[in-house]
């Protein structure tokens, strides 16, 4: 049976839960078998191109070490992908990128809720490198640490706001910024009454499909 190899960059396990909740819809009978895991050497969150840079190497011992069929990086800020590329010949999705791809083949503008202010300019630098910077209709940036976004209530009222913010700058879809989102998507999307995309969901669907089932091809 294929295997999905889900990796969170950062340290934080309760991250990793919720990642591992987001993906779960994805596991099915006969389907490939989706891992999470943390990637141990990882800081807190990844807040800045210093945080961004430092699990690159550590990623790619972890998938050098590993035989999966995919690999998802799990950061919506797509640390490494490039060089985790060249530590396999197996396919790596970044999940923001995944993310992007789909908000766009759905619809023609998207916004995006960012973690913090410093997380934009590694989105607008992922949005150069795919050619899709002018479909950005804004983003906003919540400026909370990882802890409250993953608290049940602490940033909700925060990531509706930006959600709405996004809509009147003519957002027709909204990405959630960060994987500790994961778990406010539904209530994001039925008060902001627009589709919201939720990247590790995004990325796992992606894998799925390049794993081609139970061959793993």
């Amino acid at each position: 049976m294929a295997r999905i190899l889900v990796i969170n960059p950062n340290c934080s396990e309760a991250c990793t839960a919720g990642i591992d909740a987001a993906v779960a819809p994805f596991r099915f009978a006969d389907g490939p078998v989706l891992d999470v895991v943390t990637l141990k050497d990882g800081p807190p969150a990844i807040y800045s191109w210093r945080d961004w840079h430092s699990v690159v190497e550590p990623m790619c011992r972890l998938v050098e070490r590993s035989d999966a069929d995919a690999y998802v990086v799990a950061c919506a800020s797509d640390p490494g992908i490039e060089a985790v590329r060249t530590a396999t010949s197996r396919p790596v999705f970044g999940i923001f990128r995944s993310a992007v791809a789909t908000a766009v083949a759905r619809a023609e503008r998207f916004g995006v809720i960012a973690l913090v202010e410093s997380s934009k300019a590694r989105h607008r630098a992922a949005l150069r490198a795919m050619g899709l910077e002018d479909r950005l209709a804004g983003e906003v940036a919540l400026n909370v640490s990882m802890e409250t976004l993953l608290d049940p209530e602490a940033a909700r009222a925060s990531l509706i706001a930006a959600g709405r913010e996004l809509a009147a700058m003519g957002a027709e879809t909204v990405i959630l910024g960060c994987t500790g989102m994961a778990h406010h998507r539904g209530v994001v999307r039925d008060a902001v009454g627009l589709p919201v995309i939720e990247p590790a969901q995004a990325a796992a669907g992606l894998a799925v499909a390049a794993v081609g089932g139970k061959s793993g091809h």
